[in-house]
């Protein structure tokens, strides 16, 4: 360190380490291309890694294929699942028919309550 001076380095704005002895791995770019809006997007990867088909565009979000060739990679969507909504999983543990009552239960209990709180605030009025 006796070797090296500090005076005058901005500390922490530059490394001091050197990249003697460092073994770089192997990468190789893949290039993907917006099924949107039509831009390509340049990713590396190391060498060996399993390249992703499909890829979140940068620019729209939208899916960017992998460019194989003169053509791109095929993604199979047919395993993905849709996603369910909350009246869709109420839908599985009621019926129609049950909904109905319930609701009607629910807005009879309401109707009640505001029955009461309605008697109430007249009589604290008057």
């Amino acid at each position: 360190m006796a070797d090296r001076s500090l005076r005058g380095i901005r500390l922490g704005a530059q490394s001091l380490q050197s990249e003697e002895g460092v073994v770089f791995h192997e990468r190789a770019q893949h290039i993907y291309t917006c099924t949107t809006c039509g831009r390509d997007t340049t990713l590396t990867f190391a060498a060996d890694a399993e390249v992703p088909p499909a890829w979140e565009c940068r620019t729209c979000g939208a899916e960017a294929l992998l460019r194989v060739g003169d053509g791109t990679a095929t993604v199979d969507h047919s395993g993905d699942k849709t996603p369910r909504s909350h009246w869709d999983m109420l839908l599985e543990r009621r019926t129609i028919p049950e909904l109905e009552e319930l609701l009607e239960e629910r807005l009879a209990y309401v109707r009640a309550r505001r029955g009461a709180a309605g008697v109430a605030t007249d009589k604290l009025s008057a």
